[in-house]
């Protein structure tokens, strides 16, 4: 098992946004979590990254417990809410810097994430002119672009074309048969 939520409860401002709340997500699969706007799927995602604390229960991850054993969640590609690109370079210049972070500069890989996901790294577009559905693709290859294991990602269909849709969907499913664990968060 790879993740696991026991008894999880989390206020913000007086509002109970999570509570006690309990799931397994185990590897290689992809699992789909659906409600309305402010139903708290991006803070549950939030709170599993290590990104927020709970006040109840526990969140552990490779068996390891998130806020005790660690504070946020290693070798973990995400998308929660809105990514924060510079607006002014082009999509693979913003992924080339985040990818540098942590490796040595392969552009041709960069290049690949890009294409996996549909889009032209050669295209000298700044970010900041991309259309919604771009901006997404753009995420989904900077959340994936490293090989986690496991990829949490809030909306990732937000603002695709049925065609790239069905293109997320394909490259979800072979992150599947790679054993990844996905959790995707949806209002749909």
């Amino acid at each position: 098992m790879k993740i696991s939520v026991k008894d999880v409860s989390r206020e913000m401002k007086s509002n109970i946004i999570l509570d006690n709340i309990n799931l397994e997500f185990e590897s290689g699969k992809i699992y789909g979590i659906v409600g309305y706007n402010g139903s708290g799927k991006s803070v549950l995602f939030k709170c599993i990254s290590g990104f927020y604390l709970v006040e109840k229960g526990t969140i552990t991850v490779r068996g390891k417990m998130v806020g005790k054993d660690m504070d946020v969640v290693q070798n973990l590609g995400t998308i929660i809410e809105e990514p924060a690109f510079i607006k002014q370079y082009s999509g693979l210049k913003n992924l080339e810097l985040l990818y540098m972070i942590n490796h040595k500069k392969n552009r041709e890989y960069v290049k690949e994430s890009m294409r996996k996901v549909g889009l032209d790294p050669e295209l000298k577009k700044p970010v900041g002119k991309y259309s919604l559905g771009m901006k997404q693709r753009l995420a989904i290859a900077q959340a994936t672009m490293e090989n986690q294991d496991i990829l949490i990602l809030d909306e990732p269909m937000n603002g695709l074309d049925k065609d790239g849709v069905e293109q997320m969907r394909k490259l979800f499913l072979s992150f599947k048969e790679e054993g990844k664990t996905l959790l995707l968060a949806s209002h749909n």
